[in-house]
């Protein structure tokens, strides 16, 4: 990499010029975090500076979006502000899939990818495990999701009352229960084949149907249903 600074390279290889010539797609991502951090300082070039940023997450953008913003600041050339807006990135970045998958809400999931797509977004940036229902009605079309429950990095619990009170409140015909493993592993557990065998006997009793189970870890899940064990 250059250690000169970005104004004296060719116009047509400094990163902001390249993405408005171009388009954001040809740049790498210590491009484009250059361009979020605008400058760098006298001793660190802003793609030096860029370059040591992704180095603390491995290279990989999706653990980046974990670290804290305490530890972007020990990067030389990162103070608070660049930190912040590094973050509302990829806090614009998650809303934005959240919005590309509404449409597809409103026409019925009518299979476990569609309802992977529509949580994942969710979920799979988290360092604790969660768990949340999607509420349908007869035509697979969502009415309402939430989470249900927020614990440590090894697990949560579900509260069945809590769900079937919601379910019969919003005159839901199926659920799907998801959750996430902070450790990346897709297996189920014990307690998650436990609480899913509850979950379906206790919601057959009200005439609602559990559709599936899905495990996210990161951009990948596990179905109960795919599965048979639904």
């Amino acid at each position: 990499m250059r250690k000169q600074k970005v104004n004296n390279w060719p116009a047509q290889d400094r990163p902001r010029e390249k993405m408005e010539a171009k388009g954001p797609a040809v740049l790498s991502n210590t491009e484009l975090v250059a361009v979020l951090l605008n400058t760098g300082t006298k001793d660190h070039p802003v793609m030096e500076t860029a370059a040591e940023v992704l180095k603390l997450a491995d290279q990989q953008i999706r653990d980046l979006s974990q670290i804290p913003i305490e530890r972007l600041c020990t990067v030389p050339g990162v103070g608070k502000a660049k930190a912040i807006k590094l973050m509302a990135a990829f806090e614009l970045s998650r809303r934005y899939a959240l919005a590309c998958d509404h449409e597809s809400d409103q026409q019925g999931i009518t299979t476990t990818l569609m309802a992977a797509h529509i949580i994942i977004p969710q979920l799979r940036d988290l360092m604790h495990e969660e768990c949340w229902v999607i509420y349908l009605n007869q035509a697979n079309r969502m009415i309402f999701k939430e989470r249900i429950s927020s614990g440590g990095v090894s697990g949560t619990v579900i509260d069945l009352r809590m769900v079937l009170k919601t379910a019969v409140n919003k005159l839901a015909s199926g659920l799907i229960l998801v959750h996430n493993h902070p450790s990346g592993c897709l297996q189920p557990g014990v307690q998650d084949k436990e609480q899913t065998r509850l979950l379906a006997q206790a919601a057959a009793i009200f005439g609602i149907r559990l559709l599936d189970h899905l495990i996210v870890a990161g951009n990948k899940y596990f179905s109960f249903a795919e599965k048979g064990m639904i």
